[in-house]
Formats: structure tokens, sequence, C-alpha cells
């Protein structure tokens, strides 16, 4: 079974090494840029990923689950990856969700789309804050989506062959959740934009932006 979390040996040792290697560049980035102050925000959604990403429903030989790549994305920008290598290393440890010889290709595929997301965020500043979040957080999910079929293509032209491939069913399964996570991104970032805008890692450019 192929789930948004890839298991171990569901890529090719080529696949995960190239990952692995992007992830630590990504992990060291984030760490050397985060502040003191940052930590309970970074401790607080990384807990959230951690809950919300265990949901899973099962949909053919895959998965459905939350994301949160754009909501990580706006909140934390580059030290997204921090909350989300937490989450997936407490997964792979306590529950066996994911593998650890597959850490790094689970850590970019959740990452990339959340650096996606921080940069479309306020550069899209035309748009209302709550359809800029509602805009990149539809497109978190399908950047998710998008590279974990670009991955398994690479590893093998198998998982895209017949009417019910794994591709298929990826593209299929994850359209309901994209307009989930782009509705409840929406209204999650309008609120703590209006309410709570210290709990933004961008908020700094929030007089730019609004």
């Amino acid at each position: 079974m192929v789930y948004m979390h890839i298991t171990d040996g569901v890529v090719s040792l080529p696949v995960a090494g190239a990952a692995a290697a992007a992830a630590g560049v990504s992990l060291v980035y984030a760490v050397k840029n985060t502040k003191e102050e940052e930590i309970p925000r970074l401790s607080l959604l990384s807990g959230a990923f951690f809950v919300f990403s265990l949901i899973s429903v099962p949909v053919g030989p895959t998965s459905v689950h939350p994301l949160l790549a754009g909501l990580l994305g706006i909140m934390l920008g580059v030290k997204a990856p921090i909350a989300i290598f937490i989450g997936l290393l407490l997964q792979a440890l306590l529950f066996n969700h994911g593998g650890l010889t597959t850490l790094g290709v689970n850590l970019i595929l959740v990452a990339v789309p959340a650096l996606i997301a921080a940069k479309l965020f306020y550069v899209l500043k035309r748009l209302s804050v709550f359809t800029r979040a509602a805009l990149v957080g539809g497109i978190g999910v399908m950047a998710c989506v998008l590279l974990l079929v670009l991955l398994l293509l690479i590893t093998d032209q198998l998982f895209a062959e017949g009417q019910f491939s794994v591709v298929n069913i990826l593209l299929i399964g994850y359209t309901p959740l994209m307009i989930v996570e782009a509705v409840v991104t929406g209204f999650a970032i309008n609120f703590l934009y209006r309410s709570r805008p210290g709990l933004l890692g961008l908020a700094d450019n929030k007089a730019q932006s609004g």
C-alpha cells in the first residue's frame, strides 16, 4: 500500500538518498535561522502536524490524510521543515507511520509545498488574506501529491499503469482534501491574521501584505 507518507522500500535507494540529502540541508538552514522565541510556535505546530496527519481514510491502495503544508508554510516560513521533521519522526517511531529510511522523502514531500506556500502568500498581495490563504492551502495539497507522483514515477513506471493505478487514485483521492484544506487554511489564517498576528511566522510583513 502506498501512502502520502511513504513507507520503507517504496521508493528506490537513489531517490531516498537524494531526498535525505536535500532534507538535511533544509533542516540545517531552518535551525540556523530559528530564534529562541519561535520555539513555542514551532512546538505547537509540530504537535498539530503530528496529530492531524495521522488521520487517514483508505482509498484503494493509498490513503488520504491532512497535510497542512499551506498552513505550516504561512505560519512558519523557512522553519516549516523543523515542525514537519519532528512530526514525521515521532509518527515513524511511535506508530510505524511512514518509515525511517524514507524520512527524508516524506519531509521533502511536505516541506517543499510548505515553502512554496509561504512565498506565495506574501507575493499575492492584491488578494484578501482569506483568498490568499485558501489558495495556497489548496496549492499545498496539490504540490504534495504531484511531488509524490513524480518520485513514484522516477522509482517505477508501474505506479502509473492501468485505469486504477496508484497515480490515478492519488490524484482523485486528494482532490476533495485539496478543497477542504483550502477552506480550513483560509479561515484559520484569516482569523489569526486579524486576532493574533504574532502567531504567524511571517507576520512582520503584515503591513506590506494587508
